[in-house]
């Protein structure tokens, strides 16, 4: 596939990086010719310096015949001005663009064919939201990704020591929780991927991912570690776009508290959410962590742009009695240094976002992406289509299907019911079905395997 990113930035920069280690044409765009020499010396990709609204640049970058162009640079309105040039001179089959700014996302009618033509809109700050709130409402989780609009969800969490399935094989799960059906999809021990079978035991500190109806989390969660009581109180360090929308979208179950700088940007939160409490000053400040009784939060999230300020706060806020501390780090480098330690959760936004991207650049009927342990590792969710003579699925038991090396089909999403795959479980046309890889360079054989010709012998 023959694709333009624009931007080199963290999520163009790590954009490519997926996509060039899966043969596609890349050619990444930006004004910044320090950055695109770094990318170009480490990715086989071409770059092109120049601002990706222009149509020499656009053209020069080969738009005359790209299948896809994602708009990815910090500003909203060359991301929308570059889908426009290449619709309109280019017809650029797909269009992506990242698009930060509420008062354009809340005008449903701006982004169409006949206005601006933007294929897909990434909001990547939405997409951090959607993943903190998650975590927070699984105490324990490590991830929680949902599948099939929430119907089964996707679970990492670290086993215990002292968990009742610590020390015993996989195949015991079932004896314990004889009414809860769910697979462990993949665990990593010491960083390194175990494919789970039945004889498998689970050590303490494995990171076990599950994959479960949405009722049955908790059940689960409990077999692997002592589950924990919910969050209730809650402090959020920065009130920029992703405090404000997390802090809006939890204030009305958890008593939540944003600590802001900017005394302009104090007032306007203020004004703007109904019971979150506003306070004025720095998150690293001391006195006032311990003024705000921070040995009493559930947990502490460092949501400000600047790494090393989340850092320092979140280390503070856990010396002083946080119980769980959640980081943003935007530097790749830094999340598997810091996560573990005192701090309990690193999250990488254009990790989390860049699944979103994902869903839509691969082959195949693919619904949704989700990068795993910072990007080592894919779930997928995928349509079966077609039958038994059209497809290398359908019709076929799962012990009967030549999956890639690596690689779990975790459950079906059949209508509304969800379906833990087992080894004589039958894939229906139409059925969702999870998948999880632990290595990546699998990816085309999964989406070979699901793509339906006229006829298989």
């Amino acid at each position: 596939m023959k694709i333009i990113i624009l931007g080199a930035g963290q999520v163009g920069g790590t954009l490519a990086e997926h996509l060039a280690s899966e043969a596609n044409d890349i050619t990444v765009v930006d004004t910044d010719g320090d950055r695109l020499r770094d990318l170009g010396d480490r990715l086989d990709i071409r770059t092109v310096q120049g601002k990706g609204s222009f149509p020499t640049v656009l053209r020069q970058a080969g738009a005359d015949d790209a299948d896809m162009l994602v708009a990815v640079t910090n500003s909203d309105e060359v991301n929308m001005i570059a889908c426009q040039v290449a619709y309109t001179l280019f017809h650029t089959p797909t269009k992506i663009a990242r698009v930060r700014e509420a008062a354009y996302l809340t005008r449903e009618a701006l982004f169409d064919n006949e206005a601006i033509p933007v294929d897909v809109l990434i909001s990547p700050e939405q997409v951090v939201t959607n993943y903190i709130k998650r975590l927070i409402e699984y105490p324990g989780a490590l991830q929680v990704i949902d599948f099939a609009e929430g119907k089964a969800q996707l679970v990492a969490v670290k086993a215990y020591y002292g968990g009742p399935l610590v020390g015993q094989q996989l195949r015991q799960l079932r004896q314990h929780m004889p009414n809860v059906d769910t697979r462990v999809a993949a665990i990593f021990r010491r960083n390194r991927p175990i494919m789970p079978k039945g004889d498998t035991v689970i050590e303490a500190d494995d990171e076990v991912f599950f994959i479960a109806a949405k009722a049955h989390i908790r059940a689960v969660m409990s077999e692997m570690r002592r589950l924990e009581d919910s969050y209730k109180r809650v402090v959020i360090a920065g009130g920029g776009n992703i405090g404000e929308r997390l802090a809006e979208a939890i204030e009305s179950r958890y008593q939540v508290k944003i600590i802001e700088m900017n005394p302009a940007r104090c007032r306007y939160l203020s004004e703007n959410l109904d019971s979150t409490i506003v306070l004025q000053g720095s998150a690293s400040d001391r006195d006032l962590l311990v003024e705000e009784n921070i040995n009493d939060a559930d947990i502490f999230l460092a949501l400000t742009n600047d790494d090393e300020a989340n850092i320092m706060s979140s280390l503070l806020a856990k010396r002083l009695g946080a119980r769980k501390v959640m980081t943003i780090i935007n530097n790749p480098a830094y999340v598997d240094l810091v996560q573990g330690g005192e701090i309990d959760i690193a999250i990488s936004p254009q990790l989390a976002t860049i699944g979103t991207l994902l869903t839509h650049v691969r082959r195949g009927d693919i619904e949704s992406v989700h990068s795993l342990r910072r990007g080592a590792a894919e779930a997928l969710e995928v349509i079966a289509h077609g039958d038994a003579k059209s497809s290398k699925v359908i019709g076929r038991a799962i012990e009967d299907i030549a999956l890639p090396p690596s690689t779990t089909i975790g459950a079906i999403i059949r209508d509304e019911e969800v379906l833990i795959a087992h080894d004589n479980t039958v894939i229906e046309s139409g059925d969702h079905v999870i998948l999880f890889l632990v290595d990546k360079k699998y990816i085309r054989d999964v989406e070979r395997l699901f793509q339906a010709g006229l006829t298989f012998f």
